[in-house]
């Protein structure tokens, strides 16, 4: 089973897929693939606010680029799996210039998923704001968006996140 779950900024929706994410784990702890690069200060920051979060809770993977291979090891592994983020892994593979290559190898990976086991994807939604000013920033909202579409045709459940509320949208 793979849940999508989208929504802006601080709309709640890494705390709902971490809180279904063990929901559903069986035995073990569920895999938390974790995809952001610190750059800087400030996403040092965010990623020690979920590691703080997430505590002892999960066995943390970190994987920035090859996203696909990440889900499938881990499915594997655990019963239970969440991504946390795929447009920040958008931007990496963005930023590295392997974008041709691991998106297709991520939208494989999720075809190949074992119906047996649970997986909870977290990515933004980009489309309802302002048109990017910079080319290249148009170029990442747009993939961002084309991306969400791949992965919700895929998902066998989607919901979005509007502050703090899911909305059940496929089911």
């Amino acid at each position: 089973m793979i849940h999508l779950i989208l929504g802006g900024a601080r709309s709640g929706k890494s705390t709902r897929a971490e809180m279904l994410c063990l929901d559903s784990s069986l035995l073990a702890k569920p895999i938390y693939i974790a995809t952001a690069e610190p750059f800087d200060d400030e996403m040092r920051s965010r990623i020690k606010l979920h590691q703080q979060r997430r505590e002892d809770r999960f066995i943390t993977v970190e994987e920035p680029i090859a996203l696909g291979s990440a889900i499938t090891s881990a499915s594997h592994e655990a019963s239970s799996i969440m991504v946390d983020c795929i447009t920040v892994w958008l931007g990496n593979i963005q930023y590295h210039n392997v974008m041709e290559q691991q998106i297709p190898l991520l939208l494989s990976a999720l075809r190949a998923f074992p119906d047996d086991r649970s997986l909870f994807l977290v990515s933004n939604e980009l489309t309802e704001g302002l048109v990017p000013e910079s080319a290249l920033s148009r170029e990442y909202r747009d993939r961002a968006g084309f991306l969400n579409q791949d992965l919700a045709s895929i998902a066998d459940r989607v919901t979005l996140m509007v502050a703090g509320i899911p909305l059940e949208i496929k089911k």
